[in-house]
């Protein structure tokens, strides 16, 4: 660890999310987000109307995360960005603001992998929450990406089983749209959940090799349930809710845990992880901790606000690529798609 402090600015922008946070070497001084509600109007995130937004909020986002860490824009060592996966114009608005101000204050620039920062998130420096010990296996899952992660050192990543077609945080969207629940649906699915029972209705799990994921197919097998059960009682959904979304997310848990208990069986590593968006899942938090005790894993879960997109995350990751000097010139491009 260097000996003098290194402050590092790190902005987010993949989505719809306006985020800075300020980390003094692995600490959170700061992490500020600002959320784009105009989404929740069309049911999804429109892009234009996103990176419109970033323009809007970049700056004033950023200086409330200086304040709040209570340092000034000289100090900061570096500033990390987020280069992708992400939506195009999105990715932009933090990228040029980031380069911009690089320049300005003549410090190094650090891109930073979007995925992997969900998955480095475990290595902030939280009170109370440990930091895994490589190699270990990591879930990431989200609304864009499903995938198991063998992660052998902080830039060593090799991705042994993803999603062949939807993600798993879609696949709540979704469900929650065919109940008639406002976007976004993950969470209330989870909220109703939570008051109901997880076997009341079953549905069929996809067959698919290996580590490998497939939402899709119970996407369909939920809507035509669903079409079903409305013709039979037009009031089912209704009268249902909790026990319809129990079933859907006990479903989706079931179709992680079984991949996970396989990959650490081909694996034999017993360290597990989880990280992005649905990591916030109750149900998937609560049933990866009862997996210690039953299967004898080590497992972590992040902490609430570094399990959405957020800028801290990118941090964590800015700070380890410092301590190497793995700079970027402004010449780097963003990337909607970009793999570990």
């Amino acid at each position: 660890m260097p000996k003098k402090p290194v402050f590092i600015l790190a902005i987010e922008s993949s989505c719809d999310d306006t985020a800075a946070a300020i980390l003094q070497n692995d600490k959170v001084l700061s992490n500020v987000v600002a959320n784009q509600l105009i989404h929740n109007e069309f049911g999804g995130v429109v892009p234009e109307l996103a990176s419109r937004a970033h323009q809007l909020n970049i700056v004033p986002v950023i200086d409330v995360a200086l304040k709040k860490a209570g340092i000034q824009k000289e100090d900061l060592s570096a500033i990390a960005f987020t280069q992708g996966p992400g939506l195009m114009g999105s990715l932009l608005v933090g990228s040029s603001f980031a380069k911009s101000m690089s320049i300005a204050l003549d410090i190094p620039l650090i891109a930073v992998n979007h995925m992997q920062a969900h998955i480095l998130a475990h290595f902030i420096d939280e009170e109370g929450f440990d930091k895994p010990v490589f190699p270990f296996l990591a879930l990431t899952i989200s609304g864009g990406h499903t995938q198991i992660v063998r992660v052998n050192d902080f830039f060593d990543m090799e991705i042994i089983g993803e999603t062949t077609d939807d993600a798993v945080g879609e696949a709540f969207d979704k469900s929650a749209k065919i109940l008639g629940l406002p976007y976004p649906g993950g969470p209330l699915v989870d909220k109703h959940a939570q008051k109901g029972n997880p076997n009341a209705f079953v549905f069929t799990k996809p067959k698919v090799p290996n580590l490998d994921f497939s939402f899709s197919g119970l996407k369909t097998a939920i809507l035509y349930f669903i079409q079903k059960k409305t013709a039979e009682n037009p009031d089912f959904v209704n009268e249902n809710i909790d026990d319809i979304c129990a079933s859907i997310q006990n479903t989706i848990i079931e179709i992680l845990m079984e991949k996970l208990q396989l990959a650490v069986k081909q694996t034999g590593i017993k360290q597990v992880a989880i990280g992005g968006g649905v990591s916030a899942n109750s149900g998937i938090r609560s049933t990866l901790k009862a997996a210690e005790e039953k299967y004898g894993w080590k497992t972590y879960i992040p902490k609430f606000e570094y399990t959405t997109d957020n800028a801290a995350m990118i941090g964590i990751v800015g700070y380890q690529k410092f301590l190497t000097d793995n700079f970027e010139t402004s010449g780097v491009v963003s990337k909607a798609r970009i793999s570990f």
